[in-house]
């Protein structure tokens, strides 16, 4: 079983308040591969309080709040969000308060028991998304140590980081640590 991670694609990392041209340039070939996906998709969703972003270590170091939750730059892009018509497709949404997919148990966001019991039918991981010099490749880590043996690809074509710049640096972490990075464009 596959799954296909989508991080991030909401309104405050596309065109918001963190938004960039790189990461509406993505969008087309986002909503494409997700209606491509045939098994699992698990969508990720920066999550802060607005009562104290700006006192959390993240927004201590990026004192630009976003994704407050229930806001509309929290919400995922609704036409990224929407571009799966398949029945057969699973969908998950992990609330995130941090850049990693791990979920913090004292938030009730959502229920993962549905997803927990797929886990050991993993055989393979895809991720795409937003950015990619952060919740990308923290997720791209985490999910590594959760699956030290299932080949996880990143699509570059359908992933922008903060800069152009920062999102290279990334793939190239990436690929240094054994990451499968597939339509990266190199100079």
């Amino acid at each position: 079983m596959k799954l296909l991670f989508v991080i991030d694609m909401q309104n405050d990392f596309i065109d918001g308040v963190l938004g960039s041209p790189e990461a509406q340039a993505i969008v087309p070939k986002v909503i494409e591969k997700i209606k491509q996906q045939k098994d699992v998709i698990v969508y990720t969703q920066d999550s802060h309080k607005k009562s104290n972003y700006l006192q959390t270590e993240e927004g201590k170091h990026l004192p630009i709040p976003h994704c407050l939750f229930g806001e509309d730059g929290w919400n995922i892009k609704p036409e990224i969000y929407n571009a799966n018509k398949d029945p057969n497709v699973d969908e998950f949404v992990f609330r995130k308060t941090t850049f990693g997919y791990p979920w913090n148990p004292e938030e009730d966001f959502y229920t993962e028991d549905e997803f927990l019991l797929r886990l050991e039918q993993v055989d393979e991981i895809e991720i795409i998304g937003l950015d990619t010099d952060f919740c990308v490749l923290a997720n791209a880590m985490t999910l590594k140590a959760a699956f030290p043996n299932v080949p996880i690809t990143i699509d570059a074509a359908c992933c922008a980081g903060s800069t152009p710049e920062w999102h290279e640096k990334a793939l190239d972490i990436l690929e240094h640590c054994h990451f499968n990075v597939i339509n990266r464009k190199k100079e």
